[in-house]
């Protein structure tokens, strides 16, 4: 069953929130997650044809995302061996649309996680997909995302200072 025009724009109002938090959280820059969530959604209406309703769509979606973030990242390596530039941060105004969810010292706690465990860490809290999706979308056992769930999680508190550990208290 081919993607309607409703039910694309349904996907975008219902998973685009949550995959620009994983995108973000991935890439670690505003602009470039906003870029990653649009390719996202451009792969998706392009292979429209092959949409599966029932396959759940969050998981879905997560791995495509997780693709482009991947393509993403090469690119920004590849362009940065090869002009020598540095990145420059440019201050933007506007409403942020991450505020209160994660402070600046947790993100600096999540770049210290390996990529294994922050990404699945990512998928199952940010990406809010189950235990058993996240391990679909990796294609890894099960075990595997639970064990590295548990291990970003206990390496977080272990970088973040005691405040920040007990106000983050159970949402990781």
């Amino acid at each position: 069953m081919a993607l309607s025009q409703a039910d694309f724009s349904r996907l975008v109002g219902e998973h685009g929130p949550a995959l620009y938090r994983l995108a973000y959280r991935l890439i670690g820059d505003r602009v470039e997650a906003e870029d990653i969530v649009q390719d996202t959604f451009r792969s998706v209406w392009k292979g429209r044809s092959g949409y599966e309703p029932n396959r759940g769509d969050r998981a879905w979606l997560a791995t495509i995302l997780r693709r482009r973030a991947a393509d993403s990242y090469r690119k920004r390596t590849l362009r940065l061996v090869l002009s020598g530039d540095t990145p420059l941060e440019v201050e933007t105004e506007g409403v942020d649309p991450l505020a209160g969810d994660y402070s600046d010292e947790m993100q600096r706690a999540l770049d210290k996680l390996p990529s294994e465990l922050r990404e699945t860490l990512l998928l199952v809290v940010v990406g809010e997909l189950t235990h058993q999706e996240a391990a679909e979308a990796l294609r890894v056992p099960l075990g595997t995302v639970l064990s590295r769930v548990s291990r970003a999680r206990g390496r977080l508190r272990e970088y973040l200072s005691p405040a920040v550990a007990k106000a983050a208290g159970d949402s990781l």
